[in-house]
Formats: structure tokens, sequence, C-alpha cells
């Protein structure tokens, strides 16, 4: 297959400086919970990003000085030359597939609470740190000496990357995460002297940055300016007309432009909230500001998309995070034409929630996002079988598509039996509700591979049993069967039965996507689960009319959503639809006119009316068909059967992105040897520093 020529403007070089891209596909910088403490799972996921057709790739934000120290997020480090070494091996990687390599250099200013350093942040005026987590921190306000130690950090950090070998060197004032956004920001910067006041004397510490940067690196390395257009809360903050005025300051200084929106919650918005290209408004215009490349971000998956931003002129780079982790090869199947390979990102953002929870990111639609190096998986290949051994998956929920997807990649005969018609299980099931038709996207991407595959038979319609899968002849049997949601209440903070009285409906999840709805007007919708599905079931029942009340243990609705930067849109849309948000509420018993609750802090009773209750708090796996053959395993040799597997939901209910990771993983492991040591993936284990000494010992 070649390339759709209507796609031939994405694959044309573009000059950033004294550097160039051999295409338009520009991974932007981007966290991934791993930085300074996973380096060769840092350099090889940036690698196979590059091997994927990437013409730049970036690293995440690199701290410049312990002054700088973002804690508890785990980003790169560019403090002294004691961190080369690793910042080497990122760009080497990136090399290794003729893309250019980027750092972002980045002293974060105000959002550096220096929790591991202990330093204290600094920042244009007194105030306490701008953290996501509320750090009971107070930056101090910079004086001219400390301006230029920021300068000469940056300039020192600048020269290491040149000699890492970078072929981007960024000055980062987006966001508020960069520094010099604090200065150009009116609300956080009302300093009187030359840095304070009008635009381009809030501009001038980005200036000189930039300038500094220039003559240290500008010879050999391009320099890349990456700034926020609109924080999204009006002339209160930065907002695009100042953008473009400061671009009109600055715009030839730097060799390109990468725009963002601010903050980081309005940079990744999620597909339940934001379309594709939601950031065109916001830089439309930006490039009459300034005749250097402009890329620009916006959750781009459509390469019609990516092609109208170039062909318009509001883009010359078409910028990526989360689309270039869902698929790292995107840029290559574009280029041979293989369109329907793409694995397009769902916007679910469970990718930031590793940054949020300091763990390695992982991807709805890519489970090798982080396993890379230490699992060895790739997005793209996997390893040949070792054995002849037939595979029965049963169930074509993200596990089992999984599975079978990759089980067949590796050259084993597979079948997979779905007991319904539709394949995709919850996810078909949840791609209806409000929001999340994008997430059906995992199955949009699978189901093709499936269907044309002439290695996987396809079932559907076949529920099986015990005696059927002794019968079939599979050597081996993976039993994805999901799970269900509970209607007894139990989940965190209630672990027995509820008591309920009769007659008084209690309606699952499960209930609700089968077209089950409550038979009175008023519901209470019961959170224990914490993540999307009950406030989306609160969603859709007030959009269908009922009067809905939110209850909750926890102090807010959908309260791990801060990990995907969308709990407070959760929580205005809820509102907006009148729905009577009630924190800090257990769930203790349910009477004939709703239920009663305790207090989470004083164990006072609470009654709360509601003619039906949508429990929402944990799920059972479905593993009656996995107990048959158990009772039956003396049966298993004559069958022919090697081994009898759960995976996913069936063995302990998650997300969706474990779901596909256990399918992903089982694949992988059919058939491998243990490692030697145990454990399973390989591990960098930090090394021990030689003059080792307790203080005063």
């Amino acid at each position: 297959m070649s390339r759709d020529p209507r796609y031939d403007c994405l694959f044309e070089p573009v000059r950033i400086g004294p550097v160039t891209a051999k295409n338009r596909f520009y991974q932007v910088p981007h966290c991934n919970g791993m930085g300074y403490r996973d380096a060769s799972g840092l350099a090889a996921m940036r690698a196979i990003k590059a091997q994927g057709g990437w013409a730049v790739v970036c690293t995440e934000q690199t701290e410049i000085h312990p002054t700088s120290d973002i804690s508890p997020f785990i980003e790169l480090r560019a403090w002294s030359d004691q961190d080369l070494p690793m910042l080497a091996r990122v760009a080497d990687g990136v090399h290794a597939h003729g893309a250019l390599a980027g750092l972002q250099l980045c002293h974060n200013g105000m959002n550096s609470p220096n929790l591991t350093s202990r330093e204290i942040p600094l920042g244009p005026v007194d105030l306490p740190v701008a953290t996501f987590s509320n750090d009971p921190v107070q930056a101090r306000a910079m004086d001219k000496r400390d301006i230029a130690d920021l300068r000469h950090w940056h300039r020192q950090a600048a020269l290491r990357a040149r000699k890492a070998d970078y072929d981007i060197v960024y000055v980062y004032a987006g966001k508020l995460f960069g520094g010099p956004m604090f200065f150009l920001s009116r609300r956080y910067n009302t300093r009187s002297d030359e840095y304070g006041g009008s635009l381009e004397n809030r501009a001038r510490l980005l200036r000189e940055l930039l300038e500094d940067t220039k003559e240290a690196v500008g010879d050999r390395c391009a320099v890349a300016c990456r700034i926020s257009v609109d924080e999204l809360i009006g002339p209160e903050g930065l907002h695009r007309a100042e953008a473009e005025d400061l671009i009109g300051l600055l715009g030839e200084i730097p060799d390109l432009w990468d725009l963002t929106l601010s903050g980081w919650e309005n940079d990744s918005q999620t597909s339940r909230f934001s379309p594709e290209a939601y950031q065109e408004p916001f830089v439309h215009t930006i490039k009459q500001f300034t005749s250097k490349p402009v890329v620009g971000v916006g959750r781009f998956t459509s390469p019609d998309t990516m092609v109208r931003m170039v062909r318009q002129g509001i883009l010359d780079l078409v910028g990526a995070a989360r689309p270039s982790i869902a698929d790292p090869f995107l840029p290559k199947k574009l280029e041979e034409g293989r369109l329907d390979e793409i694995r397009e990102c769902i916007g679910c953002n469970i990718c930031v929630s590793g940054d949020f929870t300091a763990s390695p990111s992982r991807c709805t639609q890519n489970p090798s996002m982080g396993e890379e190096w230490r699992r060895g998986w790739h997005p793209e290949y996997i390893r040949p079988k070792q054995s002849d051994d037939s595979v029965l998956v049963v169930g074509s929920g993200p596990a089992g598509l999984e599975a079978a997807m990759m089980l067949s990649r590796r050259g084993h005969a597979v079948s997979l039996a779905e007991a319904g018609e539709t394949l995709g299980g919850r996810v078909t099931r949840e791609r209806t509700l409000p929001g999340l038709a994008a997430w059906g996207r995992v199955v949009d991407y699978r189901q093709p591979q499936i269907l044309t595959d002439s290695r996987i038979d396809l079932f559907r319609s076949s529920p099986l049993t015990a005696d059927t899968l002794l019968e079939f002849g599979a050597a081996r049997v993976v039993l994805a069967t999901g799970s269900r949601w509970r209607a007894d209440g139990v989940g965190r903070r209630v672990l027995a039965p509820v008591p309920q009285p009769a007659g008084y409906r209690v309606l699952t999840p499960d209930d609700l996507m089968d077209g089950v709805l409550p038979a009175t007007s008023s519901v209470i919708v019961y959170d224990d689960d914490h993540y999307y599905m009950a406030g989306v079931l609160a969603e859709m029942l007030a959009l269908k009319g009922y009067q809905v009340s939110y209850v909750t243990p926890a102090a807010e609705a959908s309260s791990w959503m801060h990990a995907t930067m969308e709990q407070h849109r959760v929580q205005a849309r809820l509102l907006e639809l009148g729905v009577s948000i009630i924190p800090h509420r257990i769930l203790r018993t349910i009477t004939p006119d709703g239920i009663e609750a305790t207090c989470a802090f004083t164990g006072q009773v609470h009654q709360i009316a509601g003619g039906s209750l949508v429990s929402v708090t944990a799920r059972l796996p479905n593993t009656s068909l996995m107990q048959e053959m158990q009772a039956r395993q003396a049966e298993w040799a004559d069958a022919g059967i090697k081994g009898v597997s759960l995976i996913g939901d069936a063995l302990a209910p998650g997300t969706i992105a474990a779901a596909v990771f256990a399918g992903r993983r089982y694949a992988e492991e059919l058939d491998a040897p243990p490692r030697a040591d145990g454990l399973p993936f390989r591990r960098e284990v930090t090394g021990l520093a030689a003059d080792y000494q307790i203080p005063g010992l």
C-alpha cells in the first residue's frame, strides 16, 4: 500500500532554525510518570515513537535546578552534568530512528513545591505555590540576583542539552508550569520594577531566557518557545489577544512556537467534554504574528483534520501527545496507506493518571505504553509463538479482543467465542453513555483486525459451558467473561450487604445500560466507585428528566477523576443539570422512601429521599464457567486442555485499560519462559553512592 496523495503535505520537511524536521509530525513534550526514575524505560518509549515516524520527539518538562523540583511528579532533570547520561540515552534512542530530539527545559517557578529538594520556591511575588495539591508552601519574590541566577541555570541546562546531543532546546513559559508564565500573568505578577506592569515588562524574563538560549546553543540547536495562548478565564488571565501581542513582541526570536492552553487540565481536555481540534479557535490567528514555524495540539486523530490545519495555515507542524501514545506508529501508517490500522486516541486521559500517581503512564488503546523496556513489548510487533497450541478465547470484551488479536499475531490458531451477537463487551455498552462515544474506538480498532484475520475463527451467539469447552479441542482456554455490578451496596466503605425493604428497586449500571430505567421520578445515585460511571449515569438520568441526588462517601463527585484532570468538569456538568451532590455520606440502610446514610466523620444518620437507588459500588467477576472447569479439572488432559485462565475483569474488575493490558499480557506470556529473578519485568535499580557515610559516625 502507498500513501493517499491527500496526505502528502503532512510529509513535507519543515525547517526549524538550524535543523530540519523530515515531516510535519511533532510529538510535543508530554509527561509519562517515568522521568528521572526510569531512564531506560523512558528512552525506549521515546525511541519507539521515532521508529513510528514522528519527525520530532520531545522529552517531558526537564527541571533545570533543585529550586524547580515538581515532586511528587516524576519528570526529567538537568540539574547538573550527573544527569547527562540519562538525557543522552533518550536523545540517542530518538536519533537511532532518524528523528530530531527535543528537550523541554523548565523552571517551574511557583509550581515547584520543592518537596524533595526543600529549596524555597521562586516566583515574581510572595504567594503560596500554585500546585494541584495546595501544598503548604509559599514562594518568595525573586530579586535581581535570583533572576540572574535563573538565567545562569537555564543557560547551563541549555549547554547540557547540546552536550547530550539534542536538536531542539525549549524555553518553557506555558500552562503555569513554565516559570516565566507567572511573570507573564498579571494575576501573579504585581511587580512594580522592569519585570512587572506592561506586557513588555512582564515578558522581559522570557525574552532574556530566549536570547540567552539562542546565544548559548543556537548555532547548532533550534530554540523553541512553549507558551499558553489562553487560560480560559478572560482578561483576568493570559488570553488570546494578549498572547498575540506577546508573539508580536517576541515572534522572531525563537525558531519555533509551541502553543498550548493553560492550565494542563485545559490543554489536555478529554473526549467526554471536548471534540477533536478543540484548541483551534485559540491558535488560528497566531501565524499572522510570526514567520517562524508553529506547532499546536488538539487531540488530533483524523488525518483530514491534520491536513486542514496545514492547508489553512493554522499550524506548520501537527503536534500530538496523547495520539502519539495511543499509536506511536501513526505517521508510518499514514505514509504506508494503512489508515485502518491506526489506534485512535480515545481521549480518556488514563495516560495522565500515571503522572498523578507517580507511576509509568498506561494507555487504554496501547497496552505497550510504559512497558517497552521493562517487559520488552512493542506497539506493533510481538514475538513469534513457541508452541503450536491452539487457543480458545471466551468473551469479546476488551481483554478478549486484545488477547485474540495478539495471539494470532504470534502465529497461534485462535477461536473467539462471544455469547451474544455484538463484539466489545463492556466497551460496546458504555460507549452509548453520555460523553463516552469515543471510547468505542477500543472496539473499532480491534474488531476489523479480527474479522479480517484468517487465523481467528469467530463464533457469535455462542454461550459456552464446561461441556462445550471440553469438547472444543483447544489446547488453551482463556476466559474473558467480564464482570457485573453489585446491587447490594458493597464497595469500599460498606463491606456487608445493605438491608433493603421488599419491593424497593435497586438498579445497577448494568441495568441502566440494558435499558432498564427507574420507575420513579426521583433517583439516588450512590457512588462508592469514584471513577466515571456514577457521574455519567447521573448525567444520563438528569438529561432524561429525573430528579437526581448524587450521594458519595467522598468529598465530591467522581473524585478519582482528579487523576484524569476532569473531576471539576464532571462536578460542573452535574450541578448545571440540577443534580444534588451530597458528599461525605455512607450508605447504611435502604428504606421504602430512600436511604439512610451516615456522616463519614461523625456517624450521624441522615435520611435522603429517593424513589429508586442506582448502586455504583463494586463489581463481581463472572467466574461461574471457571468454577465449572475447575470442578472437572481431571478431564482436561483427555480433552487436550493444557490450561484454563481468567483474564481482565473476569479475574479482577478494573479499568478498560487494565482489561486491554490483561489481554496483551496473556498473549505475551503464553509459553514464555519465566525470568530468572522470578519477577514479571526488568527493573533499573539506583546505583549506590561510592562515598556513603553516615554524618557524625
